[in-house]
């Protein structure tokens, strides 16, 4: 029997594109095992030196109408937060401390972006900890290692080339967005056709 495949999954909650990704999983041979990894996506950009599209106010509209219609396409129940972008560091923080399972992600991504929860109030941040059965969210959230390992987690993307999220890492490919999906798949099957050189390597 072939050993189980493992992909780590890098995403940040400041983003949709997770939400909807998180739904198509599905779509992905069931023999793979993926880790998420809670990383920062604003340290991404600020180690490639571009703006996010919350940041340009034409591409913003665009992401968020894009986002709405994909959900509508796919059957994704979809309820935007109260404000974007917002500060996602207690989510990923949130994450964790209650063991950054994909059940964990799942609840998390829901709370936001089912739901249309804040993403960084403390109300709502204490109502995700309660259904993560954690009962003192800001202790867990402060404590020393948690933010190291959430540091770690964005240097160890960004080792890999991670420029964006949501993105796969799996077997030093990359695979960045929902959109990207289908062609992991295909690298899965057949990785040698994916890493066939392209004409200006």
């Amino acid at each position: 029997m072939r050993e189980p495949r493992t992909a780590d999954w890098y995403f940040d909650y400041i983003s949709p594109f997770g939400y909807l990704s998180l739904t198509r999983f599905d779509t992905l041979p069931g023999d793979l095992v993926i880790r998420p990894v809670p990383i920062v996506f604003a340290g991404l950009l600020k180690h490639w030196g571009h703006k996010g599209p919350a940041e340009i106010p034409p591409k913003r509209l665009q992401t968020f109408r894009q986002v709405r219609w994909l959900a509508e396409q796919h059957g994704i129940p979809l309820a935007m937060p109260p404000a974007h972008p917002f500060n996602p560091l207690a989510l990923l923080r949130l994450t964790i401390a209650a063991g950054s399972t994909l059940q964990v992600v799942r609840t998390t991504y829901a709370h936001v972006w089912a739901e249309g929860n804040a993403g960084d109030s403390e109300d709502s941040i204490t109502r995700l900890a309660a259904k993560l059965g954690i009962t003192d969210p800001q202790t867990r959230i402060s404590d020393a290692a948690v933010k190291a390992t959430l540091i770690a987690n964005g240097e160890q993307a960004l080792a890999h080339g991670v420029y964006g999220v949501p993105t796969f890492h799996i077997d030093g490919e990359l695979f960045w967005g929902m959109d990207a999906l289908p062609m992991m798949a295909g690298f899965l099957k057949n990785p040698d056709h994916h890493r066939e050189p392209l004409p200006f390597e």
